[in-house]
């Protein structure tokens, strides 16, 4: 066996320089190891960048693949201008058309209502007015004879029946003495003058008006006292 020489040991071992530029020793069994840690860097980059690209171009028919479901998605649902539309769509379509046609009906059918009910109302007001009017000189002679006193007590039972069931249908009788003169519902048969008079007042009620609401069936029938001058 020979000796071991420290000397010689340490003059093999490579330098600090040599060992910054990536150049390395033999090893034990004599093969040299890589020289250079750069061409390893750049393998590695070479691999990221092959691996980047990869997943890019997996990302990107990703995309193309989504792209094209929706299209065919639009396509079905028929939302695209001028593409055909689906079952559902042509369902959902005719149920939009119902449905606008229907609230048109119910709109039509609610005028219609409310005209037919007017309509109603404007005949059976003309009903009473016809009737009244009908019965307009009987009433006369009433209000004559209870304006006299000559009435028995049965007879203004009957009279009374009769003024309330004209209430009823909405008929009201106006015209008393010393309220003031109305041209809208009064009819002056004649003018007295009254020195004690400062205005026109009905000083005697010939015939009774009658009225339903604000339509005068017939003006009150008055003798009016007029101021002198």
């Amino acid at each position: 066996m020979s000796d071991f020489n420290k000397d010689d040991y340490l003059n093999d071992l490579p330098d600090a320089d040599e060992l910054a530029n990536g150049q390395a020793s033999p090893d034990a069994d004599g093969a040299d190891a890589p020289s250079d840690t750069g061409e390893q860097l750049k393998d590695d980059m070479l691999k990221d960048a092959a691996a980047e690209q990869s997943a890019g171009e997996q990302a990107s028919e990703e995309s193309a693949k989504a792209a094209a479901e929706a299209t065919a998605d639009a396509a079905s649902d028929g939302d695209a201008e001028g593409s055909p539309l689906t079952p559902l769509g042509q369902a959902k379509k005719e149920a939009a058309e119902y449905l606008e046609a229907l609230q048109r009906e119910r709109a039509e059918f609610i005028n219609y209502r409310n005209r037919t009910k007017k309509d109603m109302d404007r005949a059976r007001q003309q009903g009473i007015i016809d009737v009244l009017t009908a019965m307009l000189p009987g009433l006369d002679d009433i209000d004559r004879i209870r304006e006299h006193g000559e009435m028995d007590d049965s007879f203004k039972a009957v009279a009374a029946k009769i003024d309330k069931t004209f209430e009823k249908f909405g008929v009201e009788k106006f015209g008393l003495k010393g309220e003031d003169f109305d041209p809208t519902k009064h009819e002056a048969i004649l003018h007295k003058p009254d020195p004690e008079a400062s205005k026109a007042t009905v000083d005697t009620v010939v015939e009774a008006g009658y009225r339903i609401g604000d339509r005068v069936i017939r003006a009150a029938r008055v003798v009016v006292a007029s101021p002198q001058n």
